[in-house]
């Protein structure tokens, strides 16, 4: 019988990125061409702000794309800053970025890698 083994990475983050809608391709592309190798895209329903920009004559819709990358400790910062930046997190309404380190992260690793590696 084949043993199996759990290969656990360390020294990883998890960026979220949550954005108004038909935006997170050029966010994901801007993180991919910094290094990222995926992500997971997702949709959601905003609320909260987007009430008191109204008021302000800003119209913020509610429906929203959330992207997450996990990404290694050496790739953290400069993922993070070139997503904030494609998704123009700097302007009112557009969204929130935030990053956590991660305890530890499982997923299948090739043999040869794991080989290299040690």
């Amino acid at each position: 019988m084949n043993e199996r083994s759990i290969t656990y990475l360390s020294d990883a983050f998890l960026i979220t990125c949550v954005l108004q809608k038909e935006l997170a391709e050029d966010v994901l592309a801007a993180a991919k061409n910094i290094g990222a190798q995926g992500a997971t895209i997702s949709y959601a329903r905003g609320t909260g702000i987007r009430e008191r920009m109204g008021l302000l004559g800003v119209t913020i819709d509610e429906q929203k794309e959330v992207i997450r990358i996990i990404v290694s400790e050496e790739q953290a910062n400069l993922v993070f800053e070139a997503m904030y930046l494609a998704g123009k997190l700097d302007t009112p309404g557009m969204g929130i970025m935030y990053m956590v380190k991660l305890d530890r992260v499982a997923t299948y690793v090739p043999q040869a890698i794991l080989n290299a590696v040690n």
